[in-house]
């Protein structure tokens, strides 16, 4: 079982990289309260694609917990019951989670494939804890981590459940956001720690610390990030969806400390770069790390000055994404270092 444990481990973070991917499609789309109950969708496993399945009509059979959207509101039933000629309230009980009743198919099914990814990837990571007890002899700390994303992945879904809930609070969509990055460091540490290959380079404890603060830098960013995304979102209902060359006419003071600290964050990840080339000490990721960096810059200006061009806020946050879980690697790789003394 050991041997495709990497392998599993490697599906796993990509599983886990396409909920992050549909849950960008989901901000970008403004589809969070496409479903508005939890874990079910308007009270079904499978959400309707038309209206009509939500409104009240005569001789129509409806189940236990399915909804109907009813004077502007949400509606669930109580029971297993079919229509009679008139609407009977004794059938019906409030939805008292939120008041939000809107239904929008395009935002409904994106929201449910967003769920389904995060499905998917739930049921992965529960393949990977079993497997880990593989190593429980061989490294405790292999399974009880493999078991601890499952937890993880648990503790996600309740998030995501907070999250339609509160219809969508700001801090609450910052939390979800940081919880998924902390999986995908978990995954990386599982991956990095069963690799055959040796770990050790020759750098300084310096260089060590460096890429931990290049790392929890682009953590920073992130969160930042989040909050100029709701602001645009508050933006995007006042001016509306087409009128995007609006959304950032008057920017919050999120939106500058944004801006100013991506230029903080590329230097110091430069000043590394700098470094590794001019010691020689390997880390060759790090190429990858300006790579990432080059394109979130190129997609934030875009937004900017471009007028956020279909599927940009999804690659900024995809990308942003990506250069966390390199960074970590890299600061798992700097780790195992040995003292050199013509190293930084």
């Amino acid at each position: 079982m050991q041997k495709y444990f990497r392998r599993i481990a490697k599906v796993t973070l990509v599983l886990v990289y396409l909920v992050i991917v549909a849950g960008a499609v989901v901000r970008m789309t403004g589809s969070g309260m496409g479903c508005p109950d939890w874990p079910k969708c308007f009270g079904y496993y499978i959400p309707p694609t038309d209206e009509s399945v939500l409104k009240w009509e005569e001789n129509k059979d409806f189940e236990k917990g399915q909804v109907i959207i009813h004077r502007e509101a949400l509606k669930v039933a109580k029971s297993d019951f079919t229509t009679s000629a008139t609407y009977n309230t004794s059938n019906w009980e409030n939805y008292t989670k939120h008041d939000y009743a809107i239904f929008n198919v395009w935002h409904t099914w994106i929201e449910y494939i967003n769920r389904l990814f995060g499905a998917l990837a739930g049921f992965g990571t529960l393949i990977l804890a079993i497997c880990s007890f593989g190593y429980w002899k061989k490294s405790k700390r292999i399974t009880i981590l493999s078991w601890l994303v499952v937890f993880g992945m648990g503790f996600q879904a309740w998030l995501g459940a907070t999250v339609v809930y509160s219809v969508l609070e700001p801090v609450k969509i910052t939390v979800h956001m940081v919880m998924a990055l902390v999986i995908v460091a978990m995954l990386i540490y599982i991956i990095y720690k069963t690799s055959d290959a040796d770990k050790v380079e020759h750098a300084s404890r310096n260089l060590h610390k460096l890429l931990w603060a290049a790392l929890i830098a682009t953590l920073i960013q992130i969160i930042i990030g989040t909050q100029v995304r709701q602001f645009v979102d508050l933006q995007i209902d006042i001016f509306g969806e087409n009128a995007k060359n609006q959304w950032l006419l008057n920017p919050n003071i999120q939106f500058y400390i944004h801006r100013t600290f991506s230029i903080f964050v590329a230097l110091l990840n430069l000043y590394i770069a700098y470094l590794i080339y001019k010691f020689g000490v390997g880390f060759e990721k790090i190429r990858w790390v300006l790579l990432l960096l080059l394109l979130e810059i190129v997609s934030g200006i875009t937004m900017y000055y471009i007028d956020f061009p279909f599927g940009s806020q999804t690659f900024h946050m995809v990308a942003a994404s990506i250069l966390f879980g390199v960074q970590f690697y890299l600061v798992l790789e700097a780790s195992k270092t040995k003292s050199n003394p013509n190293s930084l």
